[in-house]
């Protein structure tokens, strides 16, 4: 069946779809959920003339009343008593509308928090964000046959025989959405999954991704074990990552899976074997690897490197050197192999004392050779392996300690006591918003961690996370940034559903949604806005230093935030003739603001015709196009400039003469287009 959701927030128009509240202290009933079409209001009555839409069919997109079928009968009733619906065929024209801030980051660009259903978010994000995220991280809900989430505004139970099929609908409408807004270049989708929709999870991924590269992980997030009546205990979750473009995993000094006894006890040297082994490791394979080495056996030190010779000359060929023993590549069974560089490569290395002469094998005819592979060099002259000294022989002495290691490629099983969900998820969200609940938030140091192998390298990325809950990855993202001087940028959406168990006292209390304490309690302005309101801040909603300190990676007190930027808002829906006519300036200029990077200053009002921010301006009366012209050429950082009018051809006129390096975009015509279009893309 289509998808619908209700809009408490939206006011009612002719024309809306609607449902009728139920008496206030009631549950709805399932005959609540009936569909309706206003087709007249009285605003000093404060009603509604409605009538019936037809009842749903399998074709979503059959009219409600057919040519020529006689008009049903209608119904008048209270405006209060109703709440907009909207189904996912039906265009949405969406502003944003400021609920808040928190500025401790300086010039830095701000994340962005948005109270909206999810579908709607993306669609807006379609206008501001196309082919830009980097990385989407999302943890969607699991259909665990609890009231976990909704579909058409009922809890999907679980003997619901449409169970599996809803959510794979649910999840396909968002990730198609997901994936025009990745750069298609370089970028990451990650999901997280438990065992109930885990293989179903995989072929849509497939489907909707098709020929994209895509790995599966096994997430270890309470080694205690969750119960399953007589099963096995679960003690792990999943995770798809979908490589897009070239994007890849980066290394690091943790797999991720290695115990910190094992990594210890496994911990090596840096130096490597010159020989090489295993495949193409004969001389045959690589004639020009096949060289001599002279080595003075008295001090130990390679004297000289020879030329290598011919695959058709034999070694006999080349003429001992007084007082040096010839070293050869040859394996243990007595072929004739070959070394990993080549001479002028291993000449570079003996000058710089990055190769050595080692043991001497246990027949006495032969030495062996190390050298430095060149990632270990890089680590030499960037600092992070330092040389104290060197021996008689030149050869460069190495200061490794607990903390050096190679770098290696996390695992596809991650298991580390910092994923528990429980300690660093549930307790820890306790901390910065006591007292209040939140199902089975993700552990803040797994998501980091799965960022991290990520967005190591890429200190200016942007992240989506359109199942945002509690707030974990913003949170995420803030801790990167300290740690690496990042000035990456997260884009968090959630609903602002109040949780299953709390809805029966509030509408015991005579409330229902859309009514302001109601709101209160929902999971955007009860949960996700506070919790990353006091990760920046420091301080819980009281003032309260937070007590604790953050662990792993870096150690910090809790209480000192993090100097980042956030702002918060709430997703509006807009009558497309009052944005044509720019009398909704107001709530289209965030997303403008956004589509320009969310950095520095926002233009909110154009009613002197023109404006011109740090990186964006906007023309809104062209007789002004001379002053607006000059001031884009003068600031170089500006990229995107907003033009508006009804003409194309006064459009082009002002676009032809901004700079090439500016980034023309009508007004409103480009907006409108984008929603008319992705409106569509509902009736998948």
């Amino acid at each position: 069946m289509p998808e619908a959701v209700e809009l408490p927030g939206r006011k009612v128009r002719k024309g809306d779809k609607v449902r009728i509240l139920p008496p206030r202290g009631q549950m709805p009933r399932q005959s609540d959920e009936r569909l309706w079409r206003v087709v007249g209001l009285d605003h000093s009555a404060g009603a509604a003339t409605l009538e019936p839409l037809a009842a749903p069919t399998l074709d979503s997109r059959k009219p409600a009343i057919e040519e020529g079928e006689v008009r049903r009968e209608t119904r008048t009733t209270a405006l209060d008593d109703l709440v907009v619906v909207a189904e996912f065929r039906d265009p949405i024209y969406p502003g944003l509308v400021s609920t808040g801030r928190v500025e401790r980051g300086g010039d830095k660009p701000f994340h962005t928090v948005i109270n909206a259903e999810n579908f709607h978010a993306l669609e807006t994000l379609l206008f501001t964000h196309r082919g830009v995220v980097d990385c989407i991280y999302i943890d969607p809900p699991y259909n665990t046959g609890a009231k976990d989430w909704k579909y058409n505004n009922d809890y999907v139970e679980g003997d619901d025989l449409y169970r599996h099929s809803k959510w794979l609908a649910f999840m396909e409408r968002r990730l198609f959405l997901a994936k025009e807004l990745l750069n298609p270049e370089d970028s990451v989708l990650i999901v997280t999954i438990d065992e109930k929709e885990v293989h179903r999870l995989g072929l849509l991924i497939a489907q909707v991704f098709e020929g994209l590269r895509t790995q599966m992980i096994t997430t270890v997030t309470n080694q205690r074990g969750v119960a399953r009546g007589q099963e096995f205990a679960r003690v792990e979750e999943y995770m798809f990552a979908v490589f897009v473009g070239r994007t890849q995993v980066s290394q690091g000094p943790d797999d991720l899976l290695t115990s910190a006894e094992t990594r210890a006890s496994q911990r090596i040297d840096v130096w490597n074997r010159l020989m090489r082994r295993g495949t193409h490791s004969l001389r045959q394979d690589r004639p020009r690897l096949f060289y001599p080495i002279f080595v003075d056996a008295r001090t130990k030190a390679i004297v000289d490197v020879g030329d290598f010779i011919p695959l058709e000359r034999p070694r006999s060929s080349v003429v001992d050197r007084p007082g040096l023993d010839t070293v050869w590549p040859i394996r243990t069974n007595g072929a004739e192999g070959n070394w990993t560089v080549g001479p002028e490569t291993l000449r570079k290395y003996v000058a710089k004392g990055y190769a050595k002469v080692g043991a001497r094998s246990r027949g006495g005819g032969s030495w062996s050779i190390s050298y430095l592979i060149s990632k270990d060099i890089k680590r030499v002259e960037n600092g992070e392996i330092r040389v104290i000294g060197r021996d008689p022989n030149g050869v460069a002495l190495l200061e490794l300690d607990a903390e050096v290691s190679r770098s290696k490629l996390p695992r596809t099983v991650w298991n580390r006591d910092s994923h528990n969900s429980g300690t660093y998820g549930s307790e820890l969200l306790g901390r910065f918003i006591p007292g209040r609940k939140f199902p089975f938030p993700k552990s803040l140091f797994l998501v980091e961690d799965t960022l991290r192998v990520f967005l190591r390298t890429k200190r200016a990325a942007t992240v989506l996370d359109f199942f945002s809950g509690s707030g974990t990855t913003a949170h995420a993202v803030a801790r990167l940034n300290k740690q690496d001087g990042g000035r990456r940028i997260s884009l968090s959406v959630t609903n602002n559903e109040v949780a299953a168990d709390e809805q029966k006292a509030l509408r015991d209390k005579g409330l229902r949604p859309g009514d302001p304490e109601w709101e209160r309690r929902g999971i955007c302005e009860y949960i996700t806005k506070p919790r990353i309101e006091a990760a920046i801040t420091g301080r819980t909603g009281d003032g309260t230093p937070i007590k604790g300190d953050y662990k792993f990676i870096d150690e910090f007190p809790m209480a000192e935030g993090f100097e980042e930027n956030a702002e918060f808002f709430t997703l509006s829906y807009e009558a497309p003739l009052r944005v044509a006519s720019d009398r909704e300036f107001a709530k289209i200029a965030p997303l403008l603001c956004l589509r320009a990077g969310a950095r520095g200053r926002r233009i909110d009002d154009v009613s002197a015709g023109w404006d011109v921010a740090d990186v964006y301006g906007v023309l809104a009366n062209l007789d002004h196009t001379e002053n607006f012209l000059t001031a884009v050429v003068a600031n170089e950082a500006v990229a995107i400039a907003f033009i508006v009018t009804d003409e194309e051809r006064l459009f082009e006129s002002v676009a032809q003469n901004l700079p090439d390096r500016v980034e023309p975009v009508r007004l409103y015509e480009a907006y409108l287009r984008n929603f008319e279009i992705e409106s569509g893309r509902g009736s998948l």
